[in-house]
């Protein structure tokens, strides 16, 4: 579906999977989704170009419009994500998807109210980064801009419609979505409502377009947009992110999957660590930087383990243990599970736990840095030179001392929302707010100079 400001109308269907329709919009944006994906993402480029010029007061308004849609039209909203909640039930969706789709009133409530947040921050827009004089009288300084258009994929998750659109219009970037089929009903509703809604104050409608999620050439044809796409970022496992491997010409920013882990150090106080992992691992299973393995230094390994592990089952956890941590768990050593390599690098999206003990602060990084994903790492210990060599040595875009994975977000950072959370290193790290989705140019400003 392409960006308009698009009226309600009767949901229109194609089929992605035998027997399987998917909604992909309204009739009256039959004819945006027929112009196909480069359409598309021309009509965005254009929008790009107003959009970069905006006004800090008018992308506010639109994005107080937003939130102001997503209230008013609230019951349409949770009546399409019913469709998708039925239709994630009929097909069997794991608790983690189903947790991930669903929407409801104080969800919706969240997500408008995160729309807020983000319109109260400061304007990235012409910020000057820094700047300098030459000595020939040549004032240089840089200056933050828009990427342009920025296409963002995602799996299961409708707040992310809004919140990378919000994220993007206060950037000053237009955004292309594709969404996945699992979420279409809710995502085309959410489009169709913010892309209104935008355009009710005068921002181009096409600042927000969705493509419909159901054809992987489509996906390929998005990713090879080359001059009207700036950047892609997927959101997804490790199908999408091969998918766009295989394909991208444009420039993809990964918002990888969360491999996550919590050590707890030789020092550590262990009511805190048996609160810090249960938090990490239960609280929301299904979500990137959930833990999925826990590493005990062997010293306090049979101190810790036994309530650790007792606690984790009764929460509903499946334990998968190395020898050494089985030999340290007294007696639920006989009905626990042995760990594989593989194991260790999977990120189960599930009430699933692997569990191992080590020597050192050093080993356990060796650990993390071999099967980690580069998302999000914790260590609890009392010690400060224990702390610095965890958070020096473990590659990863957030790193925690004495403190749950769970915070990573960039509403939880104070940056109103998040895209997703880039595991890359450019160009950038960490959680993708709206700094994030700028570059910058140098301005030069003179007085006749000329070199010589």
């Amino acid at each position: 579906m392409g960006g308009g400001g698009l009226a309600p109308g009767r949901p229109w269907a194609h089929t992605e999977e035998p027997g399987r329709p998917v909604v992909v919009g309204t009739l009256s944006s039959m004819a945006t989704a027929a112009i196909g994906v480069a359409d598309t993402c021309l009509a965005a480029r254009e929008a790009s170009l107003a959009l970069a010029t905006l006004d800090t007061a008018t992308k506010d308004a639109a994005l107080e419009a937003i939130a102001s849609a997503l209230e008013d039209r609230a019951p349409e909203i949770l009546e399409a994500n019913a469709r998708d909640m039925q239709a994630g039930s009929d097909d069997g969706l794991s608790a983690a998807l189903m947790d991930r789709l669903e929407l409801d009133d104080a969800r919706l409530k969240g997500i408008a109210s995160d729309v807020r947040t983000i319109a109260a921050l400061p304007d990235p827009v012409g910020e000057t980064i820094e700047g300098h004089r030459l000595d020939n009288g040549l004032d240089v300084r840089r200056v933050r801009v828009p990427l342009g258009v920025v296409a963002v994929v995602y799996e299961a998750r409708p707040n992310v419609t809004i919140d990378c659109s919000a994220l993007c219009l206060k950037s000053g970037n237009a955004i292309v979505l594709r969404g996945s089929s699992m979420a279409s009903h809710s995502n085309a509703v959410l489009a169709q409502v913010a892309s209104a809604a935008v355009a009710s104050v005068g921002v181009p409608a096409a600042a927000i377009s969705l493509v419909s999620g159901g054809d992987r050439d489509e996906l390929r044809q998005l990713a090879t947009q080359d001059g009207l796409v700036d950047l892609i970022i997927p959101r997804g496992g490790e199908g999408l992110k091969a998918a766009l491997k295989e394909h991208a010409t444009v420039p993809v920013m990964y918002a990888a999957a969360g491999n996550c882990h919590v050590y707890v150090d030789e020092t550590a106080d262990l009511d805190d660590a048996i609160a810090i992992a249960l938090n990490a691992k239960v609280q929301r299973p299904g979500v990137c930087n959930a833990a999925e393995t826990l590493l005990v230094h062997s010293s306090v390994a049979a101190g810790f383990l036994p309530r650790a592990l007792t606690e984790l089952r009764e929460a509903g956890v499946e334990l998968r243990v190395d020898g050494r941590a089985r030999a340290a768990s007294g007696a639920l050593a006989d009905s626990l599970a042995d760990a594989s390599d593989e194991d260790w690098a999977t990120e189960y999206h599930a009430l699933i736990l692997s569990v191992g003990v080590v020597d050192s602060v050093d080993e356990a990084v060796q650990h993390i840095n071999r099967y980690g994903s580069g998302h999000s790492e914790a260590i609890v210990t009392g010690s400060t030179s224990a702390a610095q060599a965890f958070t020096g040595g473990v590659d990863a875009a957030c790193v925690y001392v004495n403190a749950s994975t769970r915070f990573t977000d960039g509403g939880v950072f104070g940056m109103g929302a998040e895209i997703g959370n880039s595991t890359q290193k450019l160009h950038a790290r960490g959680p993708i707010g709206v700094r994030e989705l700028t570059s910058y140019k140098f301005v030069v400003e003179g007085s006749g100079q000329i070199r010589e």
